[in-house]
């Protein structure tokens, strides 16, 4: 019985230090992927073995569905999948969409915590705006961003740390589209003649609600 017991206190300390083993410093890929900043080491091929992780957060900075229209480069507008620890938290919530490719359209044009002036600075659209980013995203966590093709997680990665977060624990996991590993939750589902629904349901969503906010004067 003693035996089994150091067995099993040893398979605890063995999981927690795997669960909280020191991660590679971010590093952008090179060729394609590094135009939109993904991580070489911690990306959609290599993600499953950094999930779980206690000292680090999740985010999905999809839409539930997009205003641009992905499918012209390959992608889905809708938000179809992800992956099971991330939370989905919509980009162009946080601040302005820029750079989308011509093909797609116009993207989101509604409220968003920021705006970005001539100059490339962050400019809060609401009082608690720099608050709810803070909460989103905890300067003392590890923060892993991804969503459909490696831009909207460019985007915040560049946001945080223009606004003081350390580039040395943010990482660009990249693109959704191109996951194969085991921990892909469904969304998109069939049910007849190329017919579809949308389970929006399962997804682990955190919303925002702008009319719930003070707008700065």
């Amino acid at each position: 019985m003693k035996k089994i017991i150091l067995g099993l206190l040893f398979l605890l300390v063995f999981l927690v230090g795997c669960t909280n083993s020191k991660l590679p410093k971010p590093e952008v890929s090179d060729g394609f992927l590094g135009n939109f900043g993904i991580d070489r080491n911690i990306n959609v091929d290599t993600i499953d073995k950094y999930l779980s992780r206690k000292d680090t957060v999740y985010r999905d900075m999809r839409m539930l569905v997009d205003p641009a229209n992905f499918e012209e480069i390959g992608g889905d507008r809708y938000l179809s999948g992800y992956i099971k620890g991330f939370e989905v938290i919509p980009y162009p919530y946080l601040a302005p969409v820029t750079g989308l490719p011509e093909e797609v359209g116009e993207g989101y044009l509604g409220n968003s915590l920021f705006s970005i002036n001539d100059n490339g600075d962050y400019i809060p659209n609401y009082e608690e705006s720099l608050l709810l980013l803070e909460e989103i995203f905890p300067k003392d966590k590890n923060i892993f961003v991804i969503c459909g093709a490696g831009g909207y997680a460019m985007l915040t990665k560049e946001m945080l740390i223009k606004l003081g977060w350390d580039a040395d624990k943010i990482w660009n996991v990249g693109c959704y589209w191109n996951y194969q590993g085991v921990n892909n939750v469904v969304v998109k589902e069939y049910y007849e003649e190329d017919k579809y629904y949308y389970a929006f349901h399962r997804v682990d969503y955190l919303p925002i609600d702008f009319e719930s906010l003070t707008p700065v004067k």
